[in-house]
């Protein structure tokens, strides 16, 4: 069974980076496409980005569009959120998320954007 495991959380600065990756165990991510989401506090789970099976094509959340990346490394069953220009408004639970024919889940990773 999928398994996936979030990482790369942390406390940052306004302005800052941070990369999160998804690791994944028990199956390839080769053939679906995965998305990020954040839990915000106070708010529901809403999506990030995303990125197809293949990684050619990739879509961000507009309040994210410019600052953030997704990529994939199929090789090493990963999948990368690439966080720049952090905001405080950036903080919260981030999920990676596959979605075959059920639906996977990490256990999340904590970003605090804070000064």
């Amino acid at each position: 069974q999928l398994q996936l495991v979030e990482s790369g959380g942390g406390l940052v600065q306004p302005g800052g980076s941070l990369r999160l990756s998804c690791a994944a165990s028990g199956d390839s991510l080769d053939y679906y496409a995965i998305g990020w989401f954040l839990q915000a506090p106070g708010k529901e789970r809403e999506g990030v980005s995303c990125i197809s099976s293949s990684g050619g094509s990739t879509k961000h959340a507009d309040s994210v569009k410019g600052r953030f990346t997704i990529s994939r490394d199929n090789a090493k069953n990963t999948v990368y959120l690439q966080m720049n220009s952090l905001k405080p408004e950036d903080t919260g639970i981030y999920y990676c998320k596959v979605q075959s024919s059920d639906v996977y889940w990490g256990q999340g990773t904590q970003v605090t954007v804070s000064s």
